[in-house]
């Protein structure tokens, strides 16, 4: 299930996942199951080959949230056509969680420069944000 209760179909899900095996049994049964061995890391360059063998197509939005995200913007502005390429910059440590250049978990450092030199869109979630998350609604204003 994806953010706020919504499914998407399997189809459009591209995550990291482990080595599966299909056996045979004796009595002509079939099994899979999984090694204890990764099969595909889903982040940085792993991002634009798992879109790729996952989906089969380049994407024309592709939006992200740190430097594990930069190959995947990269993969997706060097096409011809329309194209969109994002970053939600999270400053708000108060309503959600910021992280930044020297974080250890969620650093956007290498991908916020390469944003700002080839213009893709950084949001900034303190600044740019009313709402994080829906139980805010009744609050908004209040800031």
């Amino acid at each position: 299930m994806g953010r706020a209760g919504l499914r998407h179909p399997p189809e459009q899900v591209v995550g990291s996942s482990g080595v599966t095996k299909f056996q045979l049994r004796p009595d002509r049964k079939t099994l899979l199951w999984k090694e204890a061995k990764v099969e595909f890391i889903d982040d940085g360059p792993g991002k634009p080959v798992g879109i790729n063998r996952f989906i089969g197509r380049r994407p024309i939005f592709a939006f992200g949230n740190s430097d594990g995200d930069q190959q995947m913007l990269q993969w997706t502005a060097d096409s011809s056509g329309a194209r969109f390429m994002g970053l939600v910059h999270h400053t708000d440590a108060e309503r959600e969680w910021a992280y930044d250049r020297a974080s250890h978990v969620g650093r956007l450092d290498k991908a916020l420069d390469e944003a700002k030199t080839r213009g893709w869109t950084v949001v900034d979630m303190k600044r740019d944000w009313r709402t994080v998350f829906r139980f805010e609604e009744a609050t908004v204003g209040t800031r």
